[in-house]
């Protein structure tokens, strides 16, 4: 079986009940997500053995999120325990032309406030052959970056594939600490995935003779992002998640793999949205499994695609899809029609 990795945040998600709005809720639904864990839950359901690593308080909020996790069958044994604090995310789902609102509180979080001692990183990447993580982690304070960097020079020692989503946050830091922070450790990433968003606002990366924000997607533009991005950084291949927002209820969702100097377009999915929040992370854990298992460029991509497509069903942050219901989709039937 096939082993993997991920290092992150995992937090607590409080939502208002259905669509209503933070001012009017007097209910909301408590369930958990983090960017890496997300990746994690994807991975184990499409039969790798994934653990997620993290630090999290002794006390029973801590266990019940480390309990979220090990009913999937993510490994939790790499989890520190220590700290005073889960962090916590407040999200608003959006409609029609309102859109969806995060708002985060997770100052002082025990991965946070976590040491580079913390963590035994030889031990961790036994028998280990893929480490992800994000750009949301090494955000999280100065010590965390850290280790991110030493988990990173400790997975190319050991020949272990790294991938790393950019996932540029504002709210955590700036463009400029991002562009510095972000820049040393891709520098050890084999995989980038971004958006165009995330390639202008971290590294300054723009398609050539082309408006990136114009709303209007343009295929050599992405192709001239990645291939800025692989230049810069020597990486193996960079997936771009490709979203055409119509409203917060209907996106066209797509995506591209560029790797070997070519680029791979996958097919464009009209979407519905249950619940968007988590839909990248699908799309992450999809291409990972798709590469650790061998796939072809174009197979991935389609994989990872479906995969996403899938999630934006399913409320909460976990994507709880099959590998079989994901090539299905990939393979042509997105119907919908009632399996009996």
């Amino acid at each position: 079986m096939k082993k993997a990795v991920t290092f992150g945040e995992l937090m607590l998600r409080l939502s208002p009940e259905g669509y209503s709005r933070f001012v009017q809720s007097e209910k909301y639904v408590a369930s958990f997500g983090g960017a890496e864990a997300n990746v994690a839950v994807s991975l184990v359901n499409y039969g790798v053995d994934a653990a997620f690593v993290t630090k999290l308080p002794k006390h029973e909020i801590g266990q019940t999120v480390v309990n979220s996790l090990r009913k999937f069958g993510v490994d939790t044994t790499k989890i520190v325990r220590g700290g005073d604090r889960v962090g916590i995310f407040y999200c608003e789902k959006g409609a029609s032309q309102r859109p969806s609102k995060v708002i985060y509180d997770r100052a002082y979080s025990a991965i946070a406030t976590a040491q580079k001692e913390d963590f035994d990183w030889d031990s961790i990447f036994v028998g280990v052959e893929w480490f992800h993580f994000t750009g949301i982690t090494p955000a999280l304070s100065n010590s965390v970056a850290e280790i991110c960097e030493i988990a990173c020079q400790k997975a190319k020692e050991k020949g272990i594939t790294v991938s790393c989503d950019l996932n540029y946050r504002n709210k955590l830091w700036t463009k400029e600490k991002a562009g510095q922070v972000m820049g040393k450790l891709c520098k050890y990433v084999d995989y980038c995935i971004a958006n165009e968003e995330d390639a202008k606002d971290v590294f300054g990366i723009e398609a050539d003779n082309s408006d990136i924000y114009g709303g209007k997607l343009d295929r050599e533009g992405y192709t001239s992002v990645a291939k800025k991005l692989t230049d810069r950084f020597g990486f193996k291949g960079v997936a771009i998640t490709l979203r055409e927002s119509k409203t917060a209820n209907d996106n066209d969702w797509s995506g591209m793999l560029y790797t070997g100097n070519q680029a791979y377009f996958s097919k464009k999915y009209s979407v519905h949205i249950v619940d968007r929040v988590g839909g990248g992370d699908s799309f992450g854990g999809g291409l990972i499994y798709s590469l650790l298992n061998g796939k072809d460029a174009q197979s991935a991509i389609e994989f990872a695609v479906a995969a996403s497509c899938l999630k934006h069903s399913i409320e909460g942050d976990y994507n709880m899809v099959s590998a079989e219901e994901v090539q299905k989709l990939a393979g042509g039937d997105g119907s919908g029609r009632v399996q009996r």
